[in-house]
């Protein structure tokens, strides 16, 4: 089967030869993988992990981002980002959040907000088809797209949106309004120029944390509903998936998210036992598709071997037919084992344990502008 089929197969629940899998590491754990197989590029190394999905980029032409003499890089809403060390790694931190303090919404006025005009379309048909060519599943946007809790956040601090969202806050409600526009225009741009070769579309909004949901319902009912309702619609006209990327638990907004049109629920998080694959399956598998669930704080991280091949080979088993692709539930963190990375990839039979020597003539894809997904 082509990785698309393979895909298609678990979204249908009709089975397939193996289990479809989607790869998320971080830089560091990325050229961790390269440097044992000796690959070049990211291309190199999905192949050789078996990673059935790929990506769709439009090109920034928009005002230059600018780098500060401290190293800070700006972001599209005028927040800054700057690379926090830890041992073994680093991450991108906000630093200066320019919505922090303002408390009238005229004080927004000659900020300036994102706009889809910033990007350029034009190579979007060429890469979709050469992707569905080469027999991929093929995606568009990033987990920070929408993301109004944590995308906000950085531009205005996480206690000061979660007061905002209880208070109905009017600047930020204007800021999210700006964030939708600018998102649902960008996604709906890059799938007219995909004409209908763009299966997902990807978006992401964490409303769960470690132990239970960021905010109440009726919250989420008010203010984010209505815009991903809108959403899930503008992108089903288009014929193409809709995928969330949900950190935490979540699974009290799963049936409201499914009724307003949600297809797939990006990198289970199994933190609670509310939030475990076996209930999601029970409660939700006839209709979500899943994505994730291997855990990223636990048996990669710190398991052994064995551990890493019984859990894996648990969600291989409880999702026959298909419902689930496999994948960790967020991004390979820096100390996981790398041996702990290739036996799950192993057990979920998609790794090439002998990498046939066309892997290494594959050139990694051009850069198609800036890739700002983990800014936001």
């Amino acid at each position: 089967m082509t990785s698309r089929e393979r895909v298609i197969g678990a979204c249908l629940l009709k089975g397939y030869d193996r289990i479809p899998v989607k790869h998320e590491g971080t830089p560091e754990i990325n050229q961790l993988i390269k440097n044992y197989f000796g690959l070049a590029n990211d291309e190199q190394m999905l192949s050789v992990l078996g990673d059935d999905f790929r990506y769709v980029e439009p090109v920034y032409v928009g005002p230059p981002l600018r780098t500060f003499p401290n190293g800070s890089m700006e972001g599209y809403f005028g927040e800054r980002y700057q690379y926090k060390e830890f041992e073994g790694g680093k991450y991108l931190q906000s630093v200066y959040r320019p919505y922090e303090g303002i408390d009238d919404p005229r004080d927004l006025y000659g900020y300036r907000f994102p706009r889809a005009d910033w990007f350029d379309y034009s190579t979007i048909y060429q890469q979709a088809e050469n992707l569905r060519n080469a027999g991929f599943s093929v995606c568009c946007g990033t987990a920070g797209d929408m993301d109004f809790i944590n995308g906000v956040s950085r531009a205005r601090g996480m206690e000061q949106v979660l007061m905002d969202l209880m208070d109905d806050n009017p600047v930020f409600l204007a800021i999210m309004q700006a964030r939708f526009r600018f998102y649902y225009e960008l996604h709906e741009r890059i799938l007219q120029a995909g004409k209908g070769l763009i299966d997902f579309a990807h978006a992401g909004e964490d409303l769960g944390n470690q132990i239970g949901p960021m905010i109440n319902q009726k919250v989420f009912e008010k203010h984010f509903a209505p815009l991903y309702g809108s959403y899930f619609s503008m992108v089903h006209r288009y014929r193409c998936c809709t995928m969330l990327h949900m950190c935490g638990t979540v699974w009290m907004f799963l049936p409201r998210l499914i009724e307003l049109g949600l297809d797939v629920y990006d990198v289970v998080q199994p933190t609670t036992p509310e939030n475990s694959l076996e209930d999601l399956k029970q409660n939700f598998g006839n209709t979500l598709i899943f994505q994730g669930s291997m855990d990223v704080q636990k048996e990669l991280a710190f398991g052994t071997i064995e551990e890493v091949t019984r859990e894996t080979q648990k969600r291989v088993n409880l999702f026959p037919q298909g419902g689930l692709i496999f994948g960790p539930s967020h991004a390979i963190q820096v100390g996981s084992p790398l041996s702990n990375i290739l036996a799950m990839y192993r057990t979920a039979g998609s790794l090439m344990e002998d990498v046939p020597s066309w892997v290494y003539d594959i050139e990694g894809p051009e850069s198609t502008g800036i890739n700002m997904s983990k800014l936001f």
